[in-house]
């Protein structure tokens, strides 16, 4: 609530990040198409999912700023891992939910202008994005909703701990979501920003879809605890979820690029290390991916 950023904003102990955070991983080039599975991280909660011969663009933000100003917000520390122009023609753009950091009109525009995909988002985000660029349609999903993205696959929205906002006044008046894609590589279930809470949605979507093949989990943005808990996982809870969702293999992402907290950029990676080693868990298991890093099953 409005009160409880108030507190957190007036009592602030921001860790100082790094002007620049480079990844180690090069720009990535990625081939045009893929006919297994390959996941390469843009950077933050950006992602290229590769799969079944189609490219699927998941919250895409090539801004310097994940904020509604150009000169002011959170500013990259590092650029994205496969330039615009690098990227293979995009099929389909999917969206989380709409805080800047996850839906980047500008972006969504470049897209629309060079690619035009098929948008989809959850419930409410169309009127948002057509505000700005009338003529991109976007299709809008329910959760527990599934559509076809092609033959042999398709994506399921999901329930996530999480909100809505672009400002002051639209607070969840549109929906958020995680996703469930559905492929001949395996089941993907992809989370761009939720808090754990319990565990119960987790396990609920378990229980109602079965484990998946492979987990992306947020671990970065959870600082101070005592406000970020309900929204953001930490590298702990990540893991805590991996296990009660059931999958085997899970990739970590939502950190080391824009500062939205309070941690310092690599707290998370150091944090998820230290949960792992809690879990018995080999780093291959749950590896903290850097931006322009590419992932494909073993």
């Amino acid at each position: 609530n409005r009160r409880d950023m108030l507190r957190w904003q007036l009592n602030r102990q921001r860790a100082k990040w790094p002007r620049h955070f480079p990844s180690p991983h090069h720009s990535a080039r990625p081939d045009a198409r893929v006919s297994g599975l390959r996941v390469t991280l843009i950077g933050h909660a950006s992602f290229l999912l590769q799969v079944a011969n189609t490219n699927i663009l998941i919250d895409p933000v090539w801004s310097d700023r994940a904020s509604p100003l150009s000169f002011l917000g959170p500013r990259r520390v590092n650029p994205p891992g496969i330039a615009f122009d690098h990227l293979p023609p995009i099929d389909v753009v999917l969206l989380t939910h709409n805080h800047y950091d996850h839906m980047d009109l500008r972006t969504l525009g470049r897209l629309h202008t060079t690619h035009t995909p098929i948008f989809i988002s959850p419930l409410g985000n169309d009127r948002i994005i057509r505000a700005r660029h009338r003529r991109i349609a976007v299709q809008t999903f329910d959760w527990h909703e599934r559509v076809d993205l092609a033959p042999n696959l398709a994506v399921t929205l999901l329930p996530a701990q999480h909100w809505s906002a672009r400002g002051l006044r639209d607070r969840r008046m549109a929906l958020w979501g995680s996703f469930l894609f559905h492929t001949p590589a395996g089941t993907i279930y992809h989370v761009g920003d939720t808090g754990y809470g319990d565990g119960a949605t987790f396990r609920a979507i378990r229980e109602r879809y079965g484990a998946p093949d492979l987990a992306i989990l947020p671990i970065g943005a959870y600082e101070p605890r005592w406000f970020m808990h309900q929204a953001h996982m930490n590298p702990a809870e990540a893991v805590l979820a991996m296990r009660d969702i059931g999958a085997p293999i899970a990739l970590g992402h939502h950190w080391g690029t824009f500062q939205l907290t309070d941690e310092p950029v690599d707290q998370p990676e150091r944090d998820l290390a230290a949960a792992r080693a809690a879990f018995n868990l080999h780093p291959h298991q749950f590896p903290a991916l850097r931006p322009g890093e590419t992932w494909s099953p073993p």
